[in-house]
């Protein structure tokens, strides 16, 4: 339990009400019960605060001002839920302790309270920081490094050579250092296989989704940089650079040798081809296609809306006729004498 006036202090907010309130959980508007604290960022949910059973509610001061009931203040409603979330709900650390299991090289290093699973491998020449989880089923190859204060969830495989820094947090089923998709064409129309004989080089503070595939560079290394967010099931080809503090949403396909600048955010599904140059704080909205480089920082969109299926149907038999039109077009402007 914690009064609104702990959590106020906390997130640097006001209360508005009953200081001394006591609460025990966040939940939703629709789901909270008595004794739970929910929040409201977006306004389209503001009909449901008339509705709702949470004891207090997290608002802006706009939004506070037209509420009868409890609330915690802070215009940035979003960032107070997630700490109080997490003043409620904090990951339990395993204590320190290496299952019987485990597979260890002799010449590993591991540091202080680190919990490793079972049937955990960790290979020759290792480096795992203090403080650090290791999950069942993971394998971490020869020669890689992991800073202090690593989270790695069950079966996570690390090839060998990777280079992780503090703070890190993995999810199950990701796969970093593999091979980049290197291949040169022979005369006979077969492929030759180019090994990729660089690493993975992954800074602080990073979260990777599960299944999310970060591979090795041909040459030199796949860096992601510090505070970089990765959701679930992206993939990150060789030799790409995502740069500090930069976002990506699920189902993203990174081609080869792409440099993502700063503080980026891209949507779900999108696919950017690869030798591109992204540049800081730029937002790639949700199944966009980017097929050249994008200079300078702004809101970036591709692809076509959803919309009734008979209208779509006809917009796209229209749309293989768009070349004709414009020849038309400038035909009919040179024959009105118009610049065309």
């Amino acid at each position: 339990m914690k009064s609104l006036k702990e959590l106020a202090d906390l997130t640097g907010s006001e209360v508005k009400g009953d200081t001394q309130l006591q609460v025990s959980d966040v939940a939703t508007l629709q789901d909270a019960k008595e004794g739970q604290i929910s929040f409201v960022s977006n306004p389209k949910y503001k009909k449901q605060l008339d509705t709702t059973k949470a004891s207090a509610v997290i608002l802006s001061s706009k939004m506070a001002s037209a509420y009868n009931g409890n609330a915690l203040i802070n215009d940035d409603p979003y960032l107070t839920f997630a700490k109080v979330v997490n003043a409620f709900h904090k990951r339990a650390i395993p204590k320190a302790n290496i299952h019987p299991s485990a597979v260890i090289a002799k010449d590993s290093i591991i540091g202080k309270n680190v919990n490793i699973a079972a049937n955990v491998v960790i290979d020759s020449a290792v480096n795992i920081g203090d403080n650090s989880v290791i999950g069942a089923g993971t394998v971490i190859e020869k020669g890689s490094v992991l800073g202090s204060n690593a989270l790695i969830h069950p079966n996570v495989t690390i090839y060998s050579n990777t280079q992780i820094g503090t703070n890190i947090i993995i999810h199950s089923g990701t796969v970093i250092g593999s091979d980049g998709f290197g291949f040169a064409p022979q005369k006979d129309k077969s492929w030759y296989k180019i090994l990729q004989i660089g690493n993975v080089v992954i800074g602080d503070d990073v979260e990777i989704g599960a299944n999310t595939t970060i591979d090795r560079a041909a040459l030199g290394s796949t860096i992601i940089e510090n505070g970089v967010k990765l959701d679930n099931q992206i993939q990150i080809a060789h030799n790409v650079k995502i740069g500090s503090l930069t976002i990506i949403a699920g189902s993203v396909g990174i081609a080869g040798s792409t440099t993502i600048g700063e503080r980026c955010q891209i949507g779900g599904a999108v696919a950017i081809a690869g030798h591109l140059n992204i540049a800081d704080d730029v937002i790639i909205t949700g199944r966009s296609m980017v097929i050249s480089s994008i200079k300078e920082s702004g809101v970036y969109s591709s692809g076509i809306a959803t919309e009734d299926n008979r209208k779509w149907r006809r917009n796209a038999a229209r749309f293989r006729h768009l070349d004709d039109m414009a020849k038309q077009i400038k035909e009919l402007k040179i024959q009105l004498n118009l610049n065309p």
